[in-house]
Parts: structure tokens; sequence; C-alpha cells
């Protein structure tokens, strides 16, 4: 009698396939580690493929930049107001101009430059030389503010606001010994123009003695335009267009 199972034996039952996912040993069990190991290695390759798709953009955006006439750069960009593009200084051996009047006497006038005035050696002329009258004092530097900058005060970027029909007059009855009335009103005057004469006025004979100027508009038919008192200080020079609403009336 043969034992039962025999190979070649009839009824015998054939062996088991092996179960699927078995491992190069062909034992069972290790389906679960051969389906981690390939997911892993495909979330890399993934990954990899993710990375250099990233890389490729960005050299794409440079390209791009570069084709546009972009520069990248290391360094925070100021987006503020342009620089100026004037010196606003003279040489250091220039003669004094007398603005072709023949001056007798050295002064310091304030010309607009850039976005402030800035003061310029000017010579003017006035009777004998006297610089202690304050009306002629007054219209001696207005004179020398009207006259066109000359080519080294235009290389340098000076220019003047002040109009060419200006003119400047003594106090009224009632006004302030020390007031100063011109023939337009101090609200049709250009800023510039009226941070120049504040300036340039200031320290001078033309000014009180604590360096303040008082200057109104013409005063006719009873309707006095209103004195205003100005200083120059550094907000007058630096800007300009403040003098519109500078000054303190009085």
């Amino acid at each position: 009698m043969r034992a039962a199972g025999t190979p070649g034996t009839p009824g015998t039952r054939p062996s088991p396939a092996a179960p699927r996912g078995t491992g190069p040993s062909g034992s069972a069990g290790t389906s679960g580690t051969g389906t981690g190991t390939g997911s892993t290695a495909w979330r890399r390759v993934t990954a990899d493929a993710r990375l250099r798709l990233a890389f490729t953009g960005l050299a794409l955006l440079g390209a791009v930049a570069s084709g546009c006439g972009i520069r990248s750069t290391s360094l925070p960009v100021d987006a503020g107001a342009a620089p100026s593009r004037v010196s606003c200084v003279l040489p250091g051996d220039r003669e004094t101009s007398d603005g072709g009047d023949g001056g007798n006497l050295p002064v310091r006038v304030y010309l607009a430059c850039g976005s402030r005035v800035s003061p310029v050696d000017r010579r003017v002329a006035l009777p004998d030389g006297d610089d202690s009258e304050r009306l002629p004092v007054a219209r001696g530097l207005l004179d020398a503010l009207q006259t066109e900058p000359d080519s080294e005060e235009e290389a340098a970027g000076f220019k003047t606001a002040v109009p060419r029909d200006l003119k400047v007059d003594g106090a009224r009855e009632g006004d302030p010994p020390a007031a100063l009335r011109l023939n337009r009103p101090l609200k049709d005057l250009p800023s510039f123009a009226l941070a120049q004469i504040v300036c340039t006025y200031a320290g001078t004979a033309a000014a009180g003695t604590d360096r303040s100027v008082i200057l109104g508009g013409p005063a006719s038919a009873g309707e006095d335009d209103p004195l205003r008192l100005f200083r120059c200080d550094t907000a007058l020079r630096t800007r300009p267009e403040a003098a519109a609403t500078a000054g303190t009336q009085q």
C-alpha cells in the first residue's frame, strides 16, 4: 500500500501556487516589503521631478527679466525722488558777478537751485556804497535778484524766479518802520521768488534788527495787502514752496 500524498499517486492534490508578492527567495510574507520599497522610490522620483521643474521655471523667469532689460540686484532699491542733476556749487576762484551794472558793494543773494534756494555772491550798485539805508538796500538787492544768472551760475543750476517788473517801496503810514511793500500782492508771487527775497533781505539793512523781514503788497484805496513777518529758516531755504503759507500776519 502506497503512502497517501506520494507524487504521481492518483488523487494526490497538487502543491499550492506561491502567493502573489513573494520575494526573490520565494518565501511568503515579503509582499509588504516589496510594495513599500516601490512606493518610496516613486515618491523620490516625483519629488526630484518637481524640484527640476521649479529650477527650470526660475531659469526661464531670469531669462525673461534679462530680455526686458531688468538687472537683478542684492541691494534694496529706493523708489524715492530722483536725485538732482545740478551741483548748486560755484568754482572757488570765481570772480563775483556785478550783474553788468558796475556794482560796488559785495552782497549775498539767494537764487533758486534744484528744490531749494542757495546763496550766491554778487555785487550791487548802491549810492556811495552805503548799505545802512533800508530802502536803497532793498532796491539794490531786488535788482540783483532780477538779474539773470551768469554762465557759471547757470551751469551750476542756479536761476531766479523773481519777476522783472517787481518793485519795492518803504513802509506806509501805520506800518511798522521795518516794513517793505511790493507792487504785487504776496499771494501773486511765485513761492520761490518770495523765498529768494526773504532770504536775501535777512541779515541786511532791509531786515529788522532780529533778521526778520516784513513784507506786504501794494497799499491803495484803503485796502492794504496784509503785512507778514518772515524768517529765512531752514524750512524756507529747503522747501521754498512753503513760502506761500509761511510768515505771521502783522
